[in-house]
């Protein structure tokens, strides 16, 4: 096998890009989507069959951006072993700040047509903006705060959490009990960010109509195009010596602290970038939805994030984009046919797959692969003991 680390020297990231296949296989499914899904909606006439709907852009936008929020779940659980359960407050702390934004771009054109306030404000009778709304009429103040306060509260979080030494199902329980009182503090009316009903009722992004196909496309190439991005950076951490660190905290924490490691330093250095990653899929989330509201804080919508990335496959990256379309997907397909089931069908899967499919999807892959080619050969005993091989690959640690 070609080492295309050593044939490309002067590039290291296209060496292991090369030999990272599933990788370049996600990637070259977003570059194609990003050139054959606007084609589709613009070009295309509605009446054939390669027409893609608007209705359809939104689903792909949404799908791509809980893709990027597993991905960032994947990074810190597949790789150092931090099983968040509150990676959704990161998620909506970045739709918020893109939601402020977008409220201050409608302007009088509200409801009660107040120029500054927002039409939630006018009505609960504010007087003024607060000071925390300041800036959130320019489009790169926003950005910025869509990934600096999940950054920040995940620096200040990880920091007193590792610090500390809590691991295991304590540091899971903390982060759930962080996203829930978030939750409660933002269903309060005078936080200032819409109560209960939360944010919405957005016209428009950087002077474009947000109801219009061409700005919806838009969105949809940026939500690939930062998919894509945030898994070459993310792949680049876990493929570095700092990754290597990582995969050994995973694996025993307390032998690395022996060598001399600060283990704490390097879960907060992963457990931060992690946590704008999840920012910024909020921020791409929103606008594309129409809407943000305190829901997204609920800790079972954390809980179905693990879920995504168990689906898909812990520790591969790739498995964790294909494990949020999958179930995305059902989710769609299921709510619509028996709406009355779908948690059923949920927790059913989750459990399916911790018992037959330790490691999700993607590491099926492989052990089926291999189990039809011995198959294949005729050198094995019935599809039993193809079972039972691909049971015994699938064996160690999930």
């Amino acid at each position: 096998m070609t080492d295309y680390r050593q044939k490309y020297k002067m590039t290291p990231v296209l060496g292991w890009l090369l030999q990272d296949r599933g990788g370049m296989i996600l990637l070259g499914i977003l570059l194609l989507g990003c050139i054959v899904i606007p084609i589709g909606n613009l070009v295309v006439p509605a009446g054939s069959a390669f027409h893609v709907p608007t209705w359809m852009l939104g689903l792909l936008g949404k799908y791509l951006c809980y893709a990027l929020l597993a991905l960032s779940v994947d990074l810190i659980w597949g790789f150092c072993g931090i099983l968040s359960l509150g990676h959704g407050a990161f998620f909506a702390l970045g739709g918020y700040a893109m939601g402020m934004y977008l409220m201050r771009q409608i302007g009088d054109r509200g409801v009660y047509g107040d120029p500054v306030l927002p039409d939630f404000m006018v009505f609960l009778n504010w007087k003024e903006l607060p000071w925390y709304w300041y800036g959130f009429d320019h489009f790169s103040f926003a950005v910025l705060m869509a990934m600096l306060v999940p950054g920040i509260l995940a620096f200040v979080f990880g920091f007193l959490a590792f610090r500390s030494r809590v691991t295991g199902v304590y540091l899971s329980i903390i982060t759930q009990a962080m996203t829930y009182a978030l939750l409660l503090a933002f269903f309060r009316n005078d936080m200032g960010f819409g109560g209960n009903n939360g944010l919405t009722d957005f016209k428009d992004i950087l002077g474009f109509d947000l109801q219009s196909d061409q700005t919806r496309c838009v969105l949809v190439v940026a939500s690939a195009v930062m998919l894509g991005i945030c898994y070459v950076v993310s792949r680049g951490i876990t493929q570095s010596r700092l990754g290597k660190v990582l995969i050994a905290i995973r694996d025993a924490e307390s032998r690395v602290r022996f060598t001399g490691y600060r283990v704490e330093y390097y879960k907060l250095f992963v457990f931060t970038v992690s946590a704008v990653m999840a920012g910024i899929a909020g921020a791409l989330y929103v606008p594309q939805i129409g809407i943000i509201n305190p829901g997204e804080f609920a800790p079972a919508a954390s809980i179905e994030v693990v879920i995504w990335v168990a689906v898909g496959g812990r520790g591969t990256l790739y498995g964790a984009v294909l494990g949020a379309f999958i179930v995305n997907y059902a989710k769609t397909f299921f709510t619509g046919v028996m709406p009355d089931f779908w948690l059923f069908f949920l927790g059913g899967l989750f459990i399916a797959v911790t018992l037959f499919l330790p490691k999700g999807v993607i590491g099926a892959i492989p052990a089926f692969a291999g189990a039809g080619a011995v198959g294949a050969s005729g050198t094995s005993g019935g599809w039993r003991d193809r079972l039972a091989a691909w049971r015994g690959n699938q064996g160690g640690k999930a």
